[in-house]
């Protein structure tokens, strides 16, 4: 029984390692070098809902970290935060303010420019949505994948 716990927290250690958490708020991807919004301070520490053109403002106009580069993630960038071995939330616990909501990515839908890729981090999974629902936002900065 020892052992299956100690392997369970070594897995749980390693999936945290990818991750790097800053006092302010801002947790690193250290793998891609994406930054994360993981302060919500300037809404009362509440996680931004809004609509698709609405997340774009919210992200060019985050001030976070000292930096000023921020804006809504591509789809692929979003996606690498998922953590399908986990659900309810599926991300890793190196984030802590988190809800298990759908949440906007910056790219649209070829087919039907009025939607956009969402992923619902209750379990990872992904779609395309109206730009003009409501849905978290998480903001990003550094290079794009």
């Amino acid at each position: 029984m020892k052992q299956i716990i100690l392997i369970m927290i070594g897995a749980s250690l390693l999936l945290q390692a990818g991750f790097t958490r800053d006092s302010s708020g801002v947790v690193t991807d250290n793998a891609t070098g994406l930054a994360w919004q993981d302060d919500y301070g300037d809404n009362a520490g509440e996680i931004k809902s809004a609509t698709w053109q609405d997340a774009l403002i919210y992200c060019e106009e985050l001030g976070l970290g000292g930096k000023s580069d921020w804006r809504l993630p591509n789809y692929n960038e979003l996606f690498s935060i998922v953590d399908t071995s986990i659900y309810d939330p599926a991300i890793s616990s190196v984030f802590t303010n988190v809800t298990s909501d759908t949440y906007w990515s910056s790219t649209t839908y070829a087919s039907d420019t009025s939607s956009a890729g969402i992923v619902y981090f209750y379990n990872g999974r992904d779609n395309w949505r109206s730009k003009t629902d409501e849905y978290s936002i998480r903001c990003v900065r550094g290079g794009q994948l």
